[in-house]
């Protein structure tokens, strides 16, 4: 970033005759003699960025006894959901373990 040398405002980039060049927005004032910075970066893979896939999770939860009201299995998994205010009891869910549907207790 290079500053005016008259105005002290930021000048801006300008292409003039195949050479790049520094302008003030305000006076106008050229600095001929600029040199664009080039950066450059090399990276290098390494086993810290090799991608790890992971298996899906499964849900552990308890099960218990219970009729499946979808397909009659007798087995499903049961968790607690504080759905309501807080001063109200939480629900209770269901999955069932062999089709997977889901219902619930107030």
């Amino acid at each position: 970033m290079e500053f005016c040398p008259k105005c002290g405002l930021v000048c801006v980039s300008k292409k003039e005759k195949d050479k790049i060049i520094l302008v003030c927005r305000k006076c106008g004032h050229k600095i001929k003699e600029y040199k664009p910075i080039e950066i450059e970066e090399k990276i290098e893979n390494g086993p810290h960025n090799d991608i790890i896939l992971m298996e899906e999770t499964k849900e552990i939860l308890p099960k218990i006894k219970t009729i499946c009201p979808s397909c009659s299995n007798k087995e499903a998994v049961w968790w607690m959901q504080q759905t309501k205010s807080e001063d109200e009891p939480p629900t209770l869910f269901f999955r069932c373990t062999k089709c997977k549907h889901s219902w619930r207790e107030d």
